[in-house]
Order: C-alpha cells, then structure tokens, then sequence
C-alpha cells in the first residue's frame, strides 16, 4: 500500500512546481521533501521525477500518480474534517467554491450571517467555474460548491446537450446532491446611448457585433439567438462581467448578462431589459450520501436564507430595472 504522507509530497511537487517549494508548503526540510519522492519511487518502482535544468519535472507516472493522490487526499481530508465536526474534535470548517458573481452577491450575505450564527466558525473561499468547482466537490477540497446552469432539469435526468454546463469532461450525477436556490433572469444588455423604446426581441440585434461570454455563457447565447433566427457576430469574448459591461457602455458590440452579474457590478453606461424566457438556475451543490456534517448544514440553510425571493420592477418602457442596489433577487444581510 502507498504511503499517504509520501502521496502527499508528491502532489505538493505537481502543485507548486519544485522540491523547494513543496518543502516550504509543507513545512519540511528539503532533503526530507527528496528523500520521501526517493522512497515513493521505490515503492512504485516507477520514475515519478526527472531532471529538467536545475529542477525537476514530472514523469507521465509522476504526473498520473499525482493527480490519483490528490483526489485520494482529498477524500481523506473531508473525511477528517467531517468526523471532527461529528465529534466535536475542533471548531467546524467550511470550504466553498462560487463562480464570480455569486461571490461578488450571495456569498458574502452568507458568511456575514453565518458568522453571526457561530462565530468559532472557519469559512473558506475559492473562486471557481461550475466545471472545476465540481471536479473540487468530488475531490474532497470543498463542502459546497455553487454553480449554475441554464436549465432547472435535475442533473441526473436531463439530456446531454452543448449547453450542459459543469460537465466537460465531468460526471455531474453521481453522487452529487444539489439545492436550488435561485432562478434568474437573463438580461439583454446594450448601450445606455440607445432609445429607451428600443426592443426586446434578439432579432432586432440580428446586425449588431455580440461580446460573449464563458463557454457555458456562449452556448446559452448561441442558442436564444439561434431561436430569434440569426446566428450572433461575436466580436469579443471575456467571461469578466465588468469588461463586458465596459464594451457594451463603449457601443463596441451588445451582449447578455445574468441578474447577479448587474447586482455584483453595474455599470451606469448600459441599459438592461430581462429577456422573455430566458433564465440561469444557481445550485448550492454537494458531494456524497446524507446526512450533512452539521457545519455543512447550517452553510445550506444560510444559503437558502439569503436568498429572497424576486420581484418584477417597472423601469421605463417596461423594462425591469436592475440598480446597483437592486436585481431581480436580493441578498438579505446579516442576521439581527
């Protein structure tokens, strides 16, 4: 059987490039750091690392046995953080993975209140796309991952289609268990430059140049286009909502943009109008049968708590006005 400590060098290696810097990650000496690759080796009888210059690098072993080692670790660091929490070994910590605009809306109400609910409490954040948030998930180095996706359909039951987004390349059923809890609107967003009567309808923009976004963004662009009948002139493409925003306000081409994106960062030189139809569905999502660790739990409640529910506002010429303050879905603050 492997040694996990040795497994444990070994990805520190792949993560941070060289012994020395593993070493310091890691807290150990260097020579520790080559003797425990040495030993792994050995126990492999596989090349797991070869000179490259003055470091090393590697081998396709090397890199295959990594990357089976950091999702064994990962698992085995959830396991450990979930029997402390059970136990009561040490106060709960909670790891969460959003995609941007989650963490620019939902995720700070929800550790403000979380905060407020245990202070002992040890949240910790990382920015990530639906796809590597979920390889995270499975790998053990998050509880929680929030991702989205432009249909409501379960993962486990709907089709494969283009515009599946959080799957490339990854399993997004089993042993998966996801928590609705927002359902967006989907907004046109073009210069503030243009008539406050200007339409709705895609079709309008047929001739217009398109910013779009990330690729999961781009599929569900492609598609509504595809059903107002043309097929988008996409001039840029960036998955930054704010340099969306900045193009757009610059008459460089229109784009779309989900509810939370305009909430996060509003740009005052755009005007916004929710396409009929058209909507995102935000998942707080975790990994593994039930029931939860209760620290897990109490960050899924949080989570559903400051979510509200939406309300339809009258801007002008029908449109549904999204300030800076305000979207389609709101975010509660801090409890009391």
């Amino acid at each position: 059987m492997l040694d996990v400590t040795r497994l444990r060098v070994l990805v520190a290696v792949a993560r941070y490039g060289s012994v020395t810097a593993a070493a310091r990650k890691l807290n150990y000496a260097q020579p520790s750091v080559s003797h425990h690759l040495a030993r792994l080796e050995a126990e492999t009888g596989t090349k797991l690392i070869q000179r490259a210059g003055r470091g090393i690098r590697l081998t396709d072993a090397g890199r295959l046995l990594a990357e089976r080692a950091a999702e064994v670790i990962g698992r085995l660091d959830a396991a450990e953080n979930e029997l402390a929490a059970y136990t009561g070994l040490r106060a709960g910590r909670l790891r969460l993975a959003a995609f941007p605009s989650a963490l620019g809306t939902i995720v700070p109400a929800a550790a403000a209140m979380l905060r407020g609910h245990q202070e002992s409490m040890d949240l910790r954040l990382t920015e990530a796309e639906p796809p590597e948030a979920l390889r995270m998930l499975r790998a053990g180095y998050v509880d929680v991952a929030l991702v989205f996706r432009y249909s409501a359909d379960p993962t486990g039951t709907r089709e494969h289609s283009d515009e599946d987004d959080g799957i490339d390349g990854v399993d997004v059923s089993e042993g998966l268990r996801e928590q609705l809890l927002l359902e967006e609107p989907v907004h046109l967003v073009t210069s503030a430059h243009d008539p406050e009567d200007a339409p709705v309808d895609l079709a309008a923009y047929a001739r217009c140049r398109w910013i779009a976004g990330c690729d999961r963004c781009r599929a569900h662009l492609l598609k509504q286009c595809a059903l107002a009948g043309f097929t988008p002139k996409i001039a840029f493409t960036t998955d930054d909502y704010v340099a969306v925003q900045a193009l757009v306000a610059a008459d460089l081409g229109v784009s779309t943009l989900p509810a939370l994106c305009l909430r996060a960062a509003r740009h005052p030189g755009v005007r916004t109008v929710p396409l009929p139809g058209a909507h995102r569905y935000v998942f707080a999502v975790r990994y593994g049968d039930p029931p939860d660790p209760p620290a897990v739990k109490l960050l899924m409640d949080v989570l559903r708590a400051v979510v509200v529910p939406p309300q339809r506002m009258g801007g002008p010429g029908g449109e549904e006005a999204v300030p800076p303050e305000s979207a389609r879905v709101d975010v509660a603050g801090p409890a009391g």
